[in-house]
């Protein structure tokens, strides 16, 4: 039986946030590894209009608002997903790495340039 999506049942902006602090993640331009298998946002992107660049991804600012959100964060945390110090500093652990909230494909789209 495959993995539940969203077993901690992230709310959609915790789930958006974690969406992006992921993808921030798979990039050496914004992340560094740890030595347990973590990752840590070195950082974190800047809208230009109604969008901004992740990696080959594009995100809708409207998407995004998580990242200045310090109760997205503290969420995260509680759920053991990231370990940060608003607006400073995140790690995503292990299971932030890992966990499935099902909607990528809805807010990382192609980029057109």
């Amino acid at each position: 039986m495959p993995p539940k999506i969203n077993p901690l049942k992230l709310n959609p902006l915790q789930a958006k946030t974690l969406v992006l602090f992921q993808e921030l993640a798979r990039y050496p331009e914004t992340s560094q590894d740890t030595e347990d298998g973590e990752k840590v946002l070195t950082s974190l992107p800047h809208p230009h209009g109604n969008h901004f660049h992740v990696g080959a991804r594009v995100v809708l600012t409207k998407d995004a608002s998580g990242l200045s959100n310090p109760a997205a964060w503290v969420a995260l945390e509680r759920k053991g997903l990231i370990r940060g110090s608003f607006p400073y500093a995140v790690t995503l652990t292990k299971e932030g790495l890992a966990y499935d909230t099902g909607i990528a494909d809805q807010i990382l789209h192609g980029s057109d340039h």
